[in-house]
């Protein structure tokens, strides 16, 4: 990290030995805590035993041996509060670096209350709502100008304020919608028209150096013949290239389902988005309980009729009920988070300032790449 300009600052307020002796002094700069703080690469009774050398540890390694003769350390310090203290004045001084320059205006709290997030989001998971209300109360003045308001309606894209940052929002729309060709579309699902708006939107925010977040609740790409000859799969991967390949920070926000290929097309853990979190709302897997209950069901009766076997009725519901508990529990929110599958968990109503201190973060690394997206199929 030293070498790339990053400092780092090491406090030596208890025993480091051996291999752990060199972390501290690999550092720029090394401060020690009296009488605490020793630094050796090994101890008096490995010494005693290895040359016959008596010598106790704060002679041997001690905060006095390392500053005032060995000049191993940097700074002396007499408690645990005086090195904070002390990293504090140091990195205080450390000269200011050059930013990415993300635009920021003076920060607005959402017109539409907030907490009212809480009343929004459903109890059960295929229960449709508006997306557009999440929307209302993570902005600024719950303000936000829409990308192609009328075309590809489950995904909802829209240039917006958070925080005072500006920011690029790709949220799944989870009410049910018609589109002018009369077709009836499933909210959280992820169609091509969708999918084609998403991908030039992402392509406009790399443009515009504008940070994105996705707000997910998917359950996938829309499947059957209608959409396979419709080219769902190169939509798809038009919106998972230009998503990928994105130079400016990605910030994910798990609002509710987040299931197979749609994770990855909102920017889940494998995309690297620079913070993903979750509601306690939320859902991760490859596919939700009931679905994933009903395929692998449906494997196991054909495997068992195979053999020439037969499954009763009330068999079959036995094992659908076991499969669809297990997929529950293992869709927990809090089972991915144990797995390090989501950052953190947490309240929705400290969604803005997540997403702010991210953007905050990232600014402090300015963007050197160019936005390339490879071959892109039309």
């Amino acid at each position: 990290m030293s070498a790339k300009g990053i400092p780092q600052i090491a406090a030596i307020m208890g025993s480091c030995v051996a291999g752990g002796a060199y972390l501290p002094i690999m550092s720029d700069e090394a401060i020690i805590v009296n009488k605490t703080g020793s630094i050796f690469l090994a101890g008096s009774y490995l010494v005693k035993s290895a040359i016959g050398e008596n010598v106790d540890n704060e002679t041997l390694g001690g905060a006095e041996t390392h500053t005032e003769i060995s000049g191993v350390v940097d700074y002396k310090v007499e408690s645990d509060y005086e090195a904070l203290d002390k990293i504090r004045s140091l990195i205080s001084k450390i000269g200011k670096p050059k930013k990415a320059c993300f635009d920021r205006i003076e920060p607005a709290e959402p017109k539409k209350t907030p907490k009212e997030i809480y009343g929004i989001i459903p109890e059960r998971r295929d229960t449709p709502y508006d997306m557009y209300q999440i929307i209302e109360r993570l902005t600024d003045n719950s303000e936000f100008d829409e990308y192609k308001a009328n075309y590809g309606r489950t995904i909802i894209c829209a240039y917006a304020r958070i925080e005072g940052w500006a920011v690029g929002i790709i949220a799944n729309q989870r009410t049910i919608v018609k589109n002018k060709s009369g077709e009836m579309q499933f909210g959280g699902v992820i169609y091509s028209d969708s999918a084609d708006k998403a991908a030039h939107f992402i392509m406009n925010c790399n443009q515009k150096k504008i940070p994105l977040v996705f707000l997910h609740d998917v359950t996938g790409f829309m499947v059957g013949s209608r959409s396979e000859h419709g080219g769902i799969i190169k939509d798809g991967a038009k919106m998972v290239n230009a998503m990928a390949n994105s130079i400016v920070p990605k910030f994910s926000i798990v609002v509710g389902n987040s299931y197979g290929a749609g994770n990855y097309a909102m920017c889940g853990k494998a995309y690297d988005p620079r913070l993903i979190v979750a509601w306690p709302t939320a859902q991760l897997a490859v596919m939700s309980g009931a679905s994933a209950a009903k395929t692998l069901l449906q494997i196991k009766v054909s495997s068992l009729k195979a053999k020439g076997e037969q499954i009763s009725k009330e068999d079959e519901q036995k094992m659908l009920d076991e499969i669809t508990q297990k997929y529950n529990e293992q869709t927990s929110p809090y089972y991915a988070a144990a797995r390090l599958w989501t950052d953190a968990i947490i309240d929705p109503l400290e969604t803005r300032k997540w997403i702010s201190m991210g953007i905050e973060a990232a600014n402090h690394r300015p963007i050197k790449k160019k936005y390339k997206t490879g071959v892109i199929r039309t």
